[in-house]
């Protein structure tokens, strides 16, 4: 039986396509559903392509009971964060506790936090003359980027590194490794 995993993503939806193709021949996992605060993201037309079912949330939905249940109903055993920008409730962190996985654009415990995602992540790396950054991937708490990290991968910053250039390395090293620790860490769980 296939570990139906939910992907949450706000945006441009770049890593969710690549874990919707990476597992779309998997015999042991699926994504299986798309919860987004954006209908009007590219994520949301990457689901409609893939035929994943979507559910729109905010706040108040998240905190609800009757979300959790239809996470419950729907399987659903694995929460992956791709680009979400909303803060999860404390009371779904506990229910999925050490099953939500989030990938974060730089090596924690540096530059992450509140309002740390995307680009604002990439100027502050350049503005500290970081010679390294890279990617997380860790467990998600109740602090934004404090969870147990699972995997991280270093890449060099160049001399002349720009916003454009280092946010293209750093989905390089995104695109190759999320869906494998993913993989492996839903997998490898003791259910």
């Amino acid at each position: 039986m296939k570990k139906n995993v939910a992907v949450f993503s706000s945006g441009r939806g770049g890593n969710f396509n690549n874990l919707c193709e990476y597992f779309s021949n998997s015999d042991r996992i699926m994504i299986s559903l798309l919860i987004t605060n954006n209908l009007g993201s590219m994520s949301k037309k990457i689901a409609d392509r893939h035929n994943i079912e979507t559910i729109y949330v905010n706040n108040e939905i998240m905190s609800s009971e009757s979300f959790e249940k239809s996470l419950i109903k729907r399987n659903i055993c694995f929460l992956v964060l791709a680009g979400f920008i909303l803060k999860l409730p404390v009371k779904l962190v506990g229910l999925f506790e050490k099953k939500i996985i989030n990938l974060h654009p730089s090596l924690l415990p540096k530059f992450g936090g509140k309002g740390m995602y995307g680009d604002n992540v990439h100027k502050a790396v350049l503005k500290s003359k970081e010679k390294f950054t890279g990617i997380s991937i860790h467990f998600v708490d109740e602090i934004y980027d404090n969870g147990e990290i699972i995997f991280q991968k270093s890449c060099k910053i160049d001399k002349n590194e720009t916003v454009l250039t280092l946010r293209e390395k750093i989905r390089v090293l995104e695109y190759r490794f999320f869906p494998k620790v993913i993989e492996e860490t839903v997998l490898n769980y003791e259910y």
